[in-house]
């Protein structure tokens, strides 16, 4: 139980890699808090059968009154906050194409749940973390971002905006013990990749694992030994680094 007493509080968690992380961090003896668009309800009760503790709300990361509302029902619920997960990001149901015929109501949309989303978010959470004398905040990047992927700039720019924001938190809030770090990983097998790739998820799933060194296609319990590594007191020292997840296709 490596994260005994503490608390994470996880975006995006209603599905996906954000249910995958929010019951690996409960795995570990984390209390988490999950917030969603969507009711996240079904997760807390798995959490809560398996012997966890969960809880949950409906939350709009673009919107900085939710995340604020958020963070405080954590507190309420569990008394502290210790771990943030940004995950909540527009993806699978995004428009590809060309950049120059992407819809610039997407791409507000974008930058306004993968970008903004990831400041209001850490924004809420200092007071809790300042209050316990550190914490860990968590930035879910991509593999899209270094490797520049075609057909999706305005998620590929949200992305490598995260990475540049994980660096310069990390140099701003160091000295309050609040590490900031992101992991940034390939193509998981998520709903939202299959909702993304659509009629090419077969084809374009194989021909990522092909380019990886280790040719597997991720599935997100690939990731959660890198959550729970930077979610610990194991990367006590580690801070401002994008962590690569991604099978050995990129080298940052």
């Amino acid at each position: 139980m490596r994260l005994a007493d503490r608390v994470a509080l996880i975006t995006g968690a209603a599905r996906g890699l954000g249910k995958t992380y929010s019951m690996a961090l409960a795995a570990q003896g984390a209390s988490v808090f999950l917030t969603d668009r969507s009711s996240c309800e079904n997760v807390v009760s798995s959490i809560i059968q398996s012997g966890g503790s969960a809880a949950s709300c409906i939350s709009d990361v673009s919107n900085m009154s939710d995340c604020q509302a958020a963070a405080g029902m954590a507190m309420s619920e569990f008394g502290r906050l210790d771990i943030l997960v940004n995950n909540a990001a527009l993806y699978g149901s995004l428009e590809r194409g060309h950049f120059e015929t992407l819809p610039e109501s997407q791409w507000d949309d974008v930058m306004a749940v993968n970008v903004k989303g990831t400041w209001h978010c850490s924004k809420a959470v200092l007071p809790a973390m300042r209050d316990v004398g550190g914490g860990s905040i968590i930035n879910i990047a991509s593999l899209a971002a270094v490797y520049g992927m075609p057909q999706g700039l305005d998620y590929v720019a949200s992305k490598a905006a995260v990475i540049g924001m994980t660096r310069a938190m990390a140099r701003e809030l160091g000295d309050e013990k609040i590490r900031v770090n992101a992991i940034a990983p390939s193509a998981v097998m998520t709903e939202g990749t299959s909702e993304f790739f659509g009629d090419r998820f077969e084809k374009a799933t194989s021909a990522i694992a092909q380019m990886q060194i280790l040719k597997h296609r991720m599935e997100p319990e690939d990731l959660v030994g890198t959550l729970i590594y930077l979610a610990s007191d194991d990367s006590l020292m580690v801070t401002g680094q994008t962590h690569m997840v991604d099978g050995g296709s990129w080298f940052l």
